[in-house]
């Protein structure tokens, strides 16, 4: 009589009780509950991806000891069945990430050391070191980086047909190494015959030494030259490495001379790279450069709902806004206090509130006191933005771009003072309140259809938030 795979799961449990620490147990294998097993498949529930990157990264490898003591099988195939909706138990289901495969029964070969042409696995062996979170369906588009998603979406359906090289560039924690993964992943997907390639600089520079060291630099360059789709990120630890370089440089011109594409990333554009030889910068700048910016407050704070949801979180409005505000600079901050704020949610089983959030955001940020935007600061900022001058927005000027100018005046002030309409007004012109509301009222309309007015709105509203 077979035993109850329940029973069986609660023996799992009791094992890992006695291996990890209650603190590991507590935030980890407590909240996972067994869904199903049947013919080798097992299926857990955990209440979100946190819960299961945590498992699979720390504990894979004690949860298959227990599954071969325990199941009497080693090799169980494991899903996670991420719960979306906790009141009708449904969720998304994901197979477990495996360890690295032996490729054709060898080992794999160290990242580190060389790679070799004539060991080459096929297309369906090769390990193009993807991130299979970081694709485009996560990838939060705005302002900031609208042109560089939309190219990379054009290159992944016909690769080195446009834009070869690609180079995007922009300040770290922008978003670069999610959207040129994004590409790989996406290019594999329609392009499957194709030999697609992600690596660091850094990790192509430790290889170039490793192949130096043992005499196999052809075998190095002739590996890189197989690929069709290379990506390469953070391509400014290049500069000053000469011999690197030159190796690059042979395998650069064999991929574009062959039609092969070519990806690369950088925390600043081509010609800002010191040591960097002419003959490669000249290269760079042949394809297309696309810049991503520091994600606007509008684009942070979809990026935070969006992996809040992901995350299963319920998290008070006044929380997002206060994260958005605060923390400006990296998309990578964000999700880090997305995680802590899960964590100690879990750990200390209590909700996440402004409280929580003191706790937590000051190992990430520097938490700015909120300055007070009073008017005069509004129409400075306006003004500058605009390129029109105090006097222009209080005139009685009536031409088309004055006027639009002063009711973006008169609608940021509204939102974002204490002031009643008969005060803004007064301050503007000496205008009445009904000049005022018809001024609110114009501007809301036109960020319904506007893109521009919702980009300079959000623009300002960044400035004034510093």
């Amino acid at each position: 009589m077979e035993q109850d795979p329940q029973k069986i799961w609660e023996q799992c449990l009791n094992f890992y009780k006695e291996n990890v620490t209650p603190d590991q147990y507590n935030c980890t294998f407590a909240y996972t509950k067994l869904e199903s097993y049947k013919d080798g498949t097992l299926i857990l529930d955990v209440p979100s991806a946190f819960i299961r990157e945590m498992l699979e990264k720390q504990f894979q490898g004690l949860m298959r000891k227990s599954f071969k003591k325990y199941f009497g099988n080693e090799h169980i195939q494991l899903y996670y069945r991420i719960l979306i909706d906790k009141t009708s138990h449904t969720g998304l289901i994901e197979h477990e990430t495996p360890p690295a495969p032996a490729i054709n029964g060898r080992a794999e070969r160290p990242a580190n050391e060389t790679p070799d042409e004539m060991m080459a696995p096929a297309v369906q062996d090769l390990d193009s070191q993807l991130k299979k979170e970081y694709n485009f369906d996560n990838y939060i588009e705005g302002e900031s980086n609208r042109l560089a998603r939309s190219v990379g979406e054009a290159i992944a359906k016909n690769p080195a047909q446009t834009f070869n090289p690609f180079f995007v560039f922009g300040p770290s924690g922008c978003g670069k190494t999610h959207l040129i993964n994004a590409i790989g992943l996406r290019t594999k997907e329609l392009h499957p015959q194709l030999r697609v390639l992600y690596l660091s600089a850094h990790l192509f520079t430790v290889q170039y030494m490793d192949a130096t060291r043992n005499n196999k630099i052809n075998d190095f360059i002739g590996f890189y030259q197989t690929i069709d789709v290379l990506i390469l990120d953070d391509i400014q630890e290049l500069s000053g490495k000469k011999g690197t370089q030159n190796a690059f440089f042979h395998i650069f011109n064999h991929l574009q001379m062959n039609n092969k594409q070519i990806i690369l990333a950088a925390d600043r554009p081509p010609v800002a790279i010191e040591g960097l030889e002419d003959r490669l910068l000249t290269r760079f700048k042949w394809g297309l450069q696309a810049e991503i910016e520091k994600p606007t407050k509008k684009l942070r704070f979809s990026i935070l709902n969006a992996k809040v949801k992901k995350e299963g979180l319920s998290i008070p409005e006044d929380v997002i806004n206060y994260i958005t505000e605060n923390v400006d600079e990296s998309v990578r901050d964000l999700e880090g206090i997305i995680n802590s704020l899960l964590a100690f949610s879990i750990v200390y089983k209590c909700e996440v509130n402004m409280k929580l959030v003191n706790k937590v955001m000051p190992r990430f940020v520097e938490v700015k006191e909120k300055q007070e935007i009073t008017l005069d600061k509004i129409m400075e900022t306006v003004c500058n933005h605009y390129n029109v001058t105090p006097e222009d927005l209080c005139s009685r000027n009536r031409k088309q771009k004055i006027a639009l100018v002063r009711q973006v005046a008169m609608y940021i002030a509204s939102e974002h003072t204490n002031l009643s309409n008969v005060q803004i007004g007064l301050n503007l012109g000496n205008r009445n309140h009904a000049t005022v509301i018809h001024a609110i009222n114009q501007v809301k309309n036109l960020l319904d259809v506007d893109e521009k007015i919702r980009v300079d709105i959000s623009t300002i509203e960044d400035i004034l938030s510093k």
